[in-house]
């Protein structure tokens, strides 16, 4: 069942889930994720926790104890996401030890409602850290420009990150900057490098899925021959800027003070075109010191029928840098379409955030008890 995904493992991908909720975590499904599919991690984000707590499954308990509080619903939400990201890194402490904490993680998101404020942004990242308290936890920051000094900041305190929302080639390289300043920062301060981790949340399918359409707009034999392609050539090329980063002096002065690089985690690796194989985003994706985290559906295609033939990204890039240039001869944007992703990346979190106060005050509101 998970030869595929061993071989993924084997090739030096760390395999994370995309998903979490209470009941994965008391029935015990987490645990067998990991000890049975090679699972080494956890990503969360505003939608995952706005499905599992509207399914209600297994949280009235802590729901009704919040209502008879009287917390506010912003405060419901950050006790009830910690606690599962908490448990979570409970279940994953066996592999961050036996990692030395590469693997192993779970990541909470900022309130994507802070997505444009610095200072916000850096007060909720610790506020978050503190609050799960496990060593094993990276704090998602989206990469807008205001999330850039976040990460620097953010990095410079100590505490792991996840950067999340990255759809284009120059705002990634900006964020490796912000984080070799993060340790420049740390190390300054005089922190222990090896003790901070950091994964870069490079999205793809929605790279294709924006492009797609694009495409089918111009609609030409050419246009068509396109498809499908965009997505894997930006990511692999994130891949070679990913290795020209770190393999440059700046980061040879952090590496000899024990500093961890920055991986390439993909995301957004479920497949929106029922054209396309279910595990394009996984095995057309390999290549060493990256993670992809997968929705279960993703996990489970990629395990039942994913061909995982070696490294994928790796001598691509031409190819990649050719089929980007061909689709801007048709007069696709690609600053227009980065910019577009990101911004709607941050509106859909909002709006589930803002679901996910809807649903949760309509609770509280529920189970708080009657007036004596």
């Amino acid at each position: 069942m998970a030869d595929a995904l061993k071989r993924l493992s084997d090739e030096g991908v760390a395999i994370w889930l995309d998903d979490l909720s209470r009941k994965r975590i008391t029935s015990g499904n987490l645990a067998e994720l990991i000890d049975q599919q090679h699972v080494v991690g956890v990503t969360t984000n505003p939608s995952i926790f706005q499905k599992a707590i509207s399914s209600g499954d297994g949280y009235e308990q802590q729901l009704a104890d919040l209502a008879a509080r009287k917390v506010t619903v912003d405060e419901a939400i950050r006790m009830i996401t910690t606690a599962d990201v908490r448990d979570a890194a409970d279940i994953l402490r066996p592999v961050f030890d036996s990692t030395d904490g590469q693997d192993g993680r779970v990541s909470i998101e900022v309130d994507p409602r802070l997505a444009h404020n610095t200072t916000a942004t850096i007060a909720e990242a610790k506020q978050l850290a503190w609050l799960v308290d496990r060593p094993n936890t990276l704090i998602k920051i989206p990469a807008t420009e205001a999330g850039l000094p976040a990460i620097t900041e953010v990095i410079g305190r100590g505490i792991s990150v996840n950067v999340t929302l990255i759809f284009s080639l120059e705002r990634y390289r900006a964020v490796m900057d912000a984080y070799l300043a993060g340790l420049e920062k740390a190390k300054a301060a005089g922190l222990d490098l090896s003790e901070i981790h950091s994964v870069a949340s490079f999205f793809v399918s929605r790279v294709d899925s924006e492009i797609d359409k694009r495409l089918d707009g111009v609609g030409t034999d050419e246009a068509k021959a396109l498809k499908g392609k965009a997505a894997l050539a930006n990511a692999r090329l994130a891949y070679e800027a990913y290795e020209e980063v770190f393999s440059s002096e700046r980061w040879a002065a952090l590496d000899r003070a024990h500093a961890n690089k920055q991986r390439p985690l993909w995301a957004s690796t479920g497949v929106k075109d029922p054209a396309y194989k279910d595990t394009l985003y996984v095995v057309d994706l390999v290549a060493p010191g990256t993670v992809n985290t997968m929705p279960e559906a993703t996990l489970e295609a990629t395990a039942d029928h994913g061909e995982v033939s070696g490294d994928t990204i790796r001598g691509t890039y031409e190819q990649s840098r050719a089929e980007l240039d061909a689709v801007a001869k048709l007069g696709i944007s690609y600053d227009d379409v980065v910019q577009l992703l990101e911004d709607e990346g941050v509106e859909k979190f909002e709006a589930s955030w803002n679901d996910l106060l809807k649903s949760t005050e309509a609770e509280l509101k529920r189970l708080a008890p009657a007036e004596d």
